[in-house]
């Protein structure tokens, strides 16, 4: 047992740049990652996905991120920026290390249960991101489906779907990159979202991830269930989209009503044979592990203060709703550390613990 000013529970993006801000404010903290190296949910990307079709790597804090070509691969490069980092700074990162649960104690310092023993925190940074958690919405009949219905999860490249009938589920941009991909060897594609995708042209910087950002902050003020900042992202218009429409391909069809075991059907009854279907239907918040604070609403949410928990001042979630994404992570990493500085100095100077 151990015991810390701070826990951070992650050590992708946001979970770095919360240790960075921590080491430097001299908070005594520890960094618990699942993963086996550095990279967060980077290194779990499909093969095939290259820096070109990535929308964007912002800069972690104090470290410039030189993007490598354009045809290297997201999975390598990426984590391999994050280790450096770890590196560059001597971040204490302790990995593999599975947290089962956090929880509160007597004294209001919190117990982090993990694979690897427990810590005691005064503060704790949750940084866990989504990628543990895919989600497929259910449609009737999906249990009769006789063929595969993976996640954008579970995804390796296009030659599991070689010579296969497949339905893409999905108005992101994980959705077309998979599609255009796949399209090269299946015997055919059908594209389904719930909502008609808008493409725009121009780059994916950091104003742009801004307003994206700003689109989801409502929700988690509101403790609803957030939504993704993916979601609100528009898709980039390239030339290979440009190409791929034209050839019959990015060709949206609107959601289908049920499934059936050889296909899917609409209530005008159109029906499409499917072998597989793919759900690139995003991801959920993966919080299971704080159930025992039971910071969650009626709603299914959480409400939120910024960074911070409305109901318990020690609580910081960073890469929740509108910082899950590489530019709101970095800014919510150094405005969490902020209050936890600010909370734990009211703490001592009171002489007893302090929570909202």
């Amino acid at each position: 047992m151990a015991d810390v000013d701070v826990v951070v529970i992650g050590a992708g993006q946001a979970g770095l740049s919360s240790a960075y801000h921590l080491r430097g404010a001299g908070l005594d903290h520890v960094v618990l990652d699942a993963n086996p190296a550095p990279g967060g949910a980077w290194q779990h990307r499909w093969p095939t996905l290259r820096m070109a079709t990535v929308h964007g790597i912002f800069d972690l804090p104090g470290m410039h991120f030189d993007p490598p070509a354009l045809d290297a691969p997201a999975f390598t490069a990426v984590p391999a920026y994050f280790a450096a980092f770890e590196h560059r700074f001597g971040l204490d990162v302790q990995r593999p290390v599975r947290v089962s649960s956090v929880s509160s104690l007597p004294d209001e310092r919190l117990l982090v249960a993990t694979s690897q023993g427990t810590w005691h925190a005064r503060a704790l940074i949750n940084a866990t991101g989504t990628w543990t958690r895919p989600f497929r919405p259910y449609y009737p009949g999906a249990e009769t489906f006789r063929g595969w219905q993976p996640h954008t999860a579970d995804y390796r490249g296009p030659a599991a779907f070689t010579g296969r009938r497949v339905v893409v589920v999905g108005g992101g941009t994980s959705a077309v990159q998979t599609l255009l991909e796949i399209a090269e060897v299946t015997a055919s594609t059908t594209w389904v979202t719930r909502r008609p995708p808008v493409f725009v042209e121009g780059p994916f910087d950091q104003e742009y991830g801004r307003a994206a950002v700003a689109k989801v902050e409502d929700r988690v003020k509101a403790g609803l269930p957030p939504r993704s900042v993916v979601s609100v992202t528009d898709l980039p218009w390239t030339p290979a989209m440009a190409e791929a429409r034209a050839r019959g391909i990015l060709v949206r069809r609107p959601m289908f009503s049920r499934i059936l075991p050889d296909g899917v059907s609409w209530p005008d009854g159109a029906f499409e044979p499917a072998d597989i279907i793919l759900w690139a239907t995003g991801f959920r918040a993966a919080l299971d592990h704080l159930a025992p604070l039971r910071l969650r609403t009626p709603g299914g949410g959480i409400v939120m203060d910024g960074t911070r928990v409305a109901a318990d001042a020690r609580i910081h979630l960073v890469g929740y709703g509108p910082s899950a994404s590489t530019v709101g992570a970095n800014r919510a990493g150094r405005a969490a550390v902020r209050e936890i500085r600010e909370l734990l100095e009211a703490r001592t100077a009171a002489g007893a613990p302090v929570v909202a």
